[in-house]
């Protein structure tokens, strides 16, 4: 499949999907360091993927796909947190721990096809 755009690449439009629901999930949280820190972490993984695929370079490319796919990791630590002190509940964070996952996963093959 040939990518055009970086809003047909699958992890972007995952990462748009967890960012969203992230944002809902905390709308109304008063720590506003940690919503703050999440939500950051969030935009990261897309943008990355954005902004690495518009360098036009398969190098620069992958730099930022080890970027967003460390921005993944980040999401998912805050998750634990986020778990552990209460602010979600065990299906929200298995929902979006879930999808994060599926997003780091999917970010590691598209790094392997550009390694080709």
């Amino acid at each position: 499949m040939k990518i055009d755009k970086f809003e047909d690449i699958i992890s972007w439009q995952k990462a748009k999907v967890l960012t969203i629901l992230l944002y809902k999930t905390f709308e109304n949280s008063k720590d506003f360091a940690f919503k703050n820190q999440l939500e950051r972490a969030a935009v990261s993984i897309m943008n990355n993927i954005a902004e690495g695929y518009e360098r036009q370079t398969n190098k620069e490319f992958k730099q930022f796909l080890f970027i967003a796919k460390g921005s993944s990791a980040e999401v998912r630590s805050m998750l634990y947190l986020a778990k552990d002190l209460d602010k979600i509940n065990d299906h929200q964070f298995e929902e979006l721990y879930s999808l994060s996952l599926e997003i780091s996963k999917l970010i590691s093959g598209l790094i392997k096809t550009l390694y080709s």
